[in-house]
């Protein structure tokens, strides 16, 4: 197991408890929309500095018509996630919306690789993946608060 890139996976899912604290604070003031506009527009912004700054360039982009149709959707499932947890948090608060969050997207996760679907490398299913889920929805259960 490569201990950096879990790290750096568990980096990310700091990060997203903290992005939805956040968006939940500015969708109270701006509204649900309004804020998950701006969180685009601003991660457009940080991202196009990267490519400057970074000096990477944007000498991939003429691979557009390669990209198979359904990687695009990735754009609108980031306004769902934005919109989705800055509604739930104020709702449930931090812990339970993300529990849920964990649950769904490992359970998801799970069935995409079994299925090797999406360009993901197929990885055979095992039962012992089901008692990891059911495991983890048991925690979920303990961790909720009502």
């Amino acid at each position: 197991m490569n201990w950096l890139y879990i790290g750096i996976a568990a980096l990310s899912g700091a990060a997203m408890a903290l992005q939805g604290t956040f968006n939940a604070a500015l969708g109270k003031i701006l509204g649900l929309w309004e804020s998950t506009l701006v969180v685009h527009l601003i991660g457009t912004m940080v991202a196009l500095l990267i490519l400057i700054a970074g000096g990477i360039g944007f000498g991939n982009l003429d691979k557009l018509s390669q990209v198979p149709w359904w990687a695009y959707l990735g754009g609108v499932l980031s306004v769902v996630i934005i919109y989705a947890v800055a509604r739930s948090i104020p709702q449930i608060g931090v812990s339970n919306a993300t529990t849920a969050i964990i649950v769904a997207q490992v359970s998801t996760a799970v069935l995409i690789d079994c299925l090797g679907i999406f360009g993901v490398k197929k990885i055979d299913f095992q039962w012992i993946d089901l008692l990891g889920i059911a495991l983890l929805a048991i925690g979920a259960r303990i961790l909720l608060v009502d």
